[in-house]
């Protein structure tokens, strides 16, 4: 089976680790020229995975750009802030939104991922908290960081296999709904009058046995045809 081809998406507020974050789930392939954009290819439950990674570090003051350019394209999203600043945290809320409007969905693959986690005496949002925001936002939940590399690859992992399962969702709905069409349209045509249904055409009705004779010429001779 050919590799299948998804990509994701890191959003967040400044100074939460985004770029970190990426930089280490790429560290094999970590080329120091600044981008925004990354390829990797990866392994997931046997499955061959190529990741295109967009990161929107350092691009906050383009925001209201993103829905066209990065979100309405995006088959994940990795929603990053730190557990040490509550801020970062309530900045979600308009990401989140961001990324409904543009996929027209409250039903999206998103990773809330709270980083940082090397720094748990400097905490400002529970682990609780954050999994609520989860639960509401329909989406998974983790705690990463980037320094440590804690929960960086298990992360991608999981968004992708939510990925898989979303693109499933999706077919299986197209299915029933073409099933739906089809079943539909069987009971509209069993609906109809016979001979609208079979497509009859009426036959003209055929001239009486003396007619017939005269138009043959009145002769002695006479071939009687019935047609049942």
């Amino acid at each position: 089976m050919p590799a299948q081809r998804f990509s994701i998406v890191v959003v967040g507020d400044g100074a939460v680790g985004k770029s970190a974050m990426t930089l280490r789930f790429l560290r094999d392939q970590y080329d120091p020229t600044i981008e925004d954009s990354y390829c990797k290819h990866i392994e997931v439950d046997g499955q061959e995975v190529t990741l295109d990674i967009i990161d929107t570090a350092g691009q906050n003051e383009y925001r209201g750009h993103w829905n066209d350019q990065f979100m309405r394209s995006g088959d994940g999203f990795i929603c990053v802030y730190s557990i040490t600043s509550m801020g970062s945290f309530q900045e979600l809320v308009g990401f989140r939104n961001q990324i409904w409007r543009a996929k027209e969905s409250e039903y999206v693959p998103i990773m809330i991922a709270g980083n940082k986690s090397d720094l748990a005496g400097e905490r400002e949002v529970g682990t609780e908290v954050g999994r609520e925001f989860a639960e509401l936002s329909n989406a998974l939940y983790t705690e990463t960081s980037a320094k440590t590399g804690f929960n960086i690859h298990e992360m991608v992992n999981e968004l992708v296999r939510e990925i898989v399962r979303a693109r499933q969702r999706e077919g299986l709905a197209e299915m029933q709904e073409e099933s739906h069409e089809t079943s539909t349209m069987d009971e509209t045509v069993s609906s109809m009058p016979v001979s609208v249904t079979m497509g009859y055409v009426k036959s003209p009705t055929p001239p009486a046995p003396l007619e017939m004779e005269k138009e043959l010429g009145g002769s002695e001779e006479r071939c009687c045809c019935t047609i049942m």
